[in-house]
């Protein structure tokens, strides 16, 4: 068993890929000649894979598992989660914006014992106000909202035991919330903080549509808070109802005025239409997940890979 293991998920990434290895078999060398790297092609439709399969012919520590089309980043991880054998593995994007250096540290802290050992922002260059300002609103609302610590201003950058491989593997839902998961498993956690590097080559491929469909995964995936909220509001516009009827009958037969007027009834009606469709969007959202998880699908479908024996139950 590789003493240290990363896993770089992959998507129209060739531009970084041969800088992102020699940075890491710099580092993982310095650690360990006993390492492995498994990249994982989510779809590339560029030289990505082509790439990956010049490294995997030269060295023999490079691994790939290329997936028959985009799963989308969660599920490639996970793809690679399935396959890796390291006592610690380390998760990575192939981007370069996670500096591999870095990985020292990690694997001191898990030397003291830590199985899982997450990079914790200080700050991000090259990045907006926009995404700045809604990711750090997302992780302090999602930290009110389940019932158990995520650290906040932290990515999926970060190294994890065996231990916490397994039992990652061990939890089939659909929706993948890695962070979350890891968060929900417990086992002894600690940080270091690090500055995250503006992406040198290349685009993003991680739309703000992305961004909102990975934060609905960790709402609905851990808390149920949002439907507790539905029910609430049923309470409080049933209550305002009443009292709005108890205004109209007592105007009506005592202060002898009608109550009339049409962009009142207008004004109301889009109200509680927009209410009734919000919360028809929670309640769909908790019942998609639940019949991705009933169909019971391959989490991915591997086209090729030159991984062996391995336990994987999803391609």
């Amino acid at each position: 068993m590789p003493t240290i293991g990363v896993i770089i998920p992959v998507h129209n990434e060739e531009q970084n890929l041969l800088d992102l290895y020699k940075r890491l078999k710099g580092v993982l060398s310095s650690i360990d000649d006993d390492h492995e790297l498994i990249f994982v092609n989510d779809g590339s439709s560029d030289n990505s894979l082509e790439l990956i399969l010049g490294l995997s012919k030269q060295d023999e520590s490079v691994y790939y598992i290329n997936l028959s089309r985009n799963f989308g980043h969660q599920i490639a991880v996970s793809a690679g989660l399935n396959y890796s054998k390291a006592d610690a593995v380390v998760i990575i994007d192939s981007d370069l914006q996670d500096p591999p250096e870095l990985i020292n540290k990690l694997f001191s802290e898990y030397k003291n014992g830590y199985d899982v050992v997450y990079a914790k922002r200080r700050k991000r260059d090259g990045e907006g106000a926009l995404k700045k300002g809604t990711a750090k609103l997302f992780y302090r609302v999602l930290r009110k909202l389940v019932p158990f610590e995520i650290p906040i201003d932290t990515g999926d950058f970060r190294l994890i035991s065996q231990k916490v491989v397994k039992s990652l593997n061990t939890m089939p839902e659909q929706n993948k919330f890695l962070r979350g998961q890891i968060a929900w498993l417990g086992f002894k956690q600690t940080y270091v903080f690090f500055d995250r590097d503006s992406r040198k080559k290349g685009e993003t491929s991680y739309s703000y549509s992305k961004m909102f469909r990975l934060a609905f995964d960790g709402i609905t995936g851990f808390s149920d808070k949002p439907l507790a909220l539905v029910t609430k509001l049923g309470f409080i516009i049933s209550f305002v109802a009443f009292m709005f009827i108890m205004f109209a009958i007592f105007s009506h037969f005592v202060l002898k005025e009608t109550i009339t007027g049409w962009t009142s009834i207008i004004v109301s009606a889009s109200f509680l239409g927009g209410i009734q469709l919000f919360s028809i969007g929670i309640i769909g959202e908790y019942i998609s997940r639940i019949n991705r998880n009933v169909q019971n699908r391959p989490l991915y479908i591997i086209e090729a890979t030159n991984l062996k024996n391995s336990e994987d139950k999803n391609s």
